[in-house]
């Protein structure tokens, strides 16, 4: 195994898989369609946790709480390294009814999670969030800073295959080889790996959100109810999201799902009802089966990676995800089984 790697993809995935390459001393070039980190990335509202996280398989959970663990020291050292501030803090999380009190309270004891009851609602002070724009910005400041060549608007077209591996790809800027291939293209990951892509399951899934702007942060902490979620940040903005739409890839928004949102939000915070937003936008998750991604080695491709699929949850497992690549790919333990991400 080579130590050079082309990392197809600039969102968190593959910038947070080039900086680990990197700090082991790889060479590593990387290839973006568009603009370094505009897509879910930057899309995406970076609650480090799953929403009511006792609705998913246990596989998710797994990948989401070791990234979540991991999350704080990972900000702290590239706020460090760059000056850049990724704004992760510990806010807590409020779930507001409908949803089954039991189950989650089962759940949270099981997974020793730490939560706290008040009239139906639960509260799980341990939630996280990071700024995901300021994330990706101290992401890319890291990895230039380590060494690597980004490409931007260079989208792959064909991956040519020999003996067994990648020979190289066609891209819109020309021929590129490397000894070894990551795809961290999200929701285009399918798309560009063309015949290659085998039976991944990975499709564009659209959400809505919308911004506002407080003189300060209107709520303590992140409050969801029933899919809706308002994020506060430092500076008083807040961030309402989110919709799940099979749309293809198509990031336009509506005002229909602009209106649906406000009277979601202004229903928990009625602040909202007599504020317009000062920005909404849309982004395209890689959308999976379950919520679960692909990480790992193609099946038939020595040389070819994956790291993608992560649909609503990729900041969050972003420094899990990069450690069960880095033991994939260096043949060291994982810290735990790792079979349901498998390329198969």
């Amino acid at each position: 195994m080579g130590n050079e790697f082309l990392v197809i993809g600039a969102g968190a995935l593959g910038l947070a898989s080039a900086e680990a390459l990197l700090q082991q001393g790889a060479e590593v070039t990387i290839l973006e369609q568009g603009a370094v980190g505009q897509e879910s990335s930057w899309a995406g509202g970076g609650i480090l946790s799953p929403l009511c996280p006792w609705d998913y398989p246990d596989v998710v959970t797994q990948l989401s709480t070791r990234g979540a663990s991991l999350f704080g020291a990972w900000a702290e050292n590239l706020h460090r390294a760059t000056g850049i501030d990724p704004e992760y803090q510990t806010c807590g999380m409020l779930v507001l009814p409908p949803f089954d009190l039991q189950i989650a309270q089962n759940w949270c004891a099981e997974h020793r999670i730490k939560f706290v009851l008040g009239d139906g609602n639960l509260l799980l002070p341990d939630v996280a969030q990071a700024r995901n724009p300021r994330l990706l910005k101290s992401l890319r400041a890291r990895v230039e800073q380590l060494g690597a060549r980004i490409i931007e608007h260079c989208a792959v077209e064909e991956f040519r295959v020999g003996q067994g591996k990648v020979q190289k790809v066609s891209t819109t800027c020309g021929e590129r080889s490397a000894e070894n291939y990551i795809v961290t293209a999200g929701a285009w990951s399918k798309k560009l790996l063309g015949a290659q892509a085998l039976q991944l399951d990975i499709k564009p899934i659209r959400g809505q959100m919308l911004l506002f702007k407080f003189d300060l942060p209107p709520l303590p902490h992140i409050v969801l109810q029933a899919g809706t979620y308002l994020i506060p940040r430092r500076d008083g903005h807040l961030l309402v999201g989110s919709t799940l739409e099979d749309v293809g890839f198509d990031k336009s928004t509506t005002t229909e799902v602009s209106d649906w949102l406000l009277q979601r939000a202004a229903a928990i915070l009625p602040a909202l009802r007599d504020m317009q937003p000062v920005k909404h936008w849309a982004g395209l998750r890689p959308g999976s089966d379950k919520n679960i991604p692909t990480i790992g080695r193609h099946p038939h491709l020595e040389n070819l990676y994956i790291n993608s699929g992560h649909f609503r949850y990729g900041v969050t497992m972003a420094p899990a995800s990069v450690e069960v690549l880095m033991n994939e790919i260096k043949g060291t333990p994982q810290p735990f089984d790792v079979s349901p991400y498998e390329w198969s």
